[in-house]
């Protein structure tokens, strides 16, 4: 058979990849501990779970309309207004089945041969692999440690060529628990004046999971880009709900027919049921979101001052979501092979840097999406790994 040159564009997942190496090696017999996946070990509010019951009782078997259903849109853009201070119409939004819908829909309308688009290096891998799944070229912008996995603003504008249809931004970042400062923000949107036909996607799923002293700031706050900017964000980590599979975009007026028509073409609709789960998601009690946050920022402390104690590593401070990013360059093996030794004879499953872009050479992710407890095993069995490394 022949296939496509696009498909075999496609990159993947790499986190997956070791879950099931990892499982393996579980059914084995194997004792591992799983720092590797990006998924919260909590499960869903029961609130939630009780109104994605009420809805099945009620009878919400069928279709929706393709962007979602009017009322989730209409709390996604009370939430919007609320949380970012931006007044969003409920028709620029559209319910989607998962974050990653809105990064390939948003790649297929700007992408193609000749144009660029700009992406964070380390980051979320199906940035790269959606770009030139379209035929465009993947710009990367280099995530640096030194500015705890910010990006510069000049950096990101000395990026632009004539031929630059979109920016991905990712604040918190994933895998670097990076953020974004305001004044680098305010300096990047400044710059953007001067470059009117470049669109801005800005990932913004982890908005909500960012610690002390650090803040978040979106896109969607700047009114002098509004009309350009596509905000990514959904349910999945804030509300422990990556099996429900939604999420949501907003985009600018001028595309959004598009983004319907590829959605009918794509997916037909998001699950019904998902739908009312995520309007109690956001109309219901936050005491959840609230717990989840203070248990992450007790085990990002424990994590990093853990790491922080090992031969041959140093790490950042992570400002937001469940990520720790510290630098394993002077252990004197590469990422691929601490990740594969790590594994094999600690135990324990995280994910090499480079599975993130060429810049994560000399980083490992560790997730600490999982108790202290389990943690501290975990970086017990790496720390004697080292020793005796």
């Amino acid at each position: 058979m022949k296939i496509t040159k696009h498909i075999q564009n496609l990159g993947t997942e790499s986190a997956f990849e070791v879950l099931a190496r990892a499982q393996a090696l579980e059914c084995s017999g194997e004792s591992i501990i799983n720092l590797g996946i990006g998924q919260p070990d909590f499960r869903t509010p029961e609130n939630i779970v009780e109104a994605a019951q009420k809805a099945l009782r009620d009878g919400h078997h069928g279709y929706t309309p393709a962007n979602g259903i009017l009322p989730l849109r209409e709390i996604v853009a009370e939430d919007i207004e609320m949380r970012r201070k931006a007044t969003i119409n409920p028709n620029n939004i559209v319910i989607v089945p998962g974050g990653k819908v809105t990064i390939f829909f948003a790649a297929l309308i700007f992408g193609e041969k000749g144009a660029e688009i700009i992406y964070p290096d380390p980051g979320f891998p199906i940035y790269r692999s959606a770009i030139e799944f379209s035929g465009a070229t993947a710009v990367p912008i280099h995530l640096k440690e030194e500015k705890n996995f910010s990006f510069s603003a000049t950096d990101v504008l000395d990026k632009i060529t004539p031929a630059t249809r979109l920016i991905i931004l990712n604040s918190p970042a994933n895998p670097t628990g990076g953020v974004v400062p305001k004044e680098e923000l305010d300096c990047l949107v400044d710059g953007l004046l001067k470059y009117p036909r470049v669109a801005i996607l800005s990932d913004e799923i982890y908005s909500r999971l960012i610690y002390e002293p650090y803040k978040h700031v979106s896109l969607m706050s700047y009114p002098s880009i509004r009309d350009r900017v596509i905000l990514l964000d959904g349910w999945s980590k804030t509300y422990a709900m990556t099996g429900w599979r939604i999420g949501y975009g907003v985009w600018p007026s001028s595309i959004v027919d598009y983004v319907n028509r590829l959605a009918i073409n794509n997916h037909s609709c998001v699950n019904a049921v998902a739908q009312f789960a995520a309007i109690e998601a956001l109309k219901g009690p936050q005491e959840s979101v609230r717990y989840m946050l203070r248990a992450f920022d007790k085990r990002r402390k424990v994590i990093v001052s853990e790491l922080r104690k090992m031969p041959g590593i140093r790490c950042n401070d992570c400002a937001g979501a469940f990520y720790a990013m510290p630098n394993i360059s002077n252990t004197g093996l590469t990422s691929t092979e601490l990740q594969d030794k790590l594994l094999e004879e600690a135990g324990v499953a995280v994910i090499a840097g480079t599975s993130f872009g060429d810049y994560g050479e000399g980083f490992i992710r560790f997730s600490y999406a999982a108790n202290v407890d389990t943690i501290l095993e975990a970086m017990d069995r790496v720390r004697r790994f080292l020793e005796d490394y």
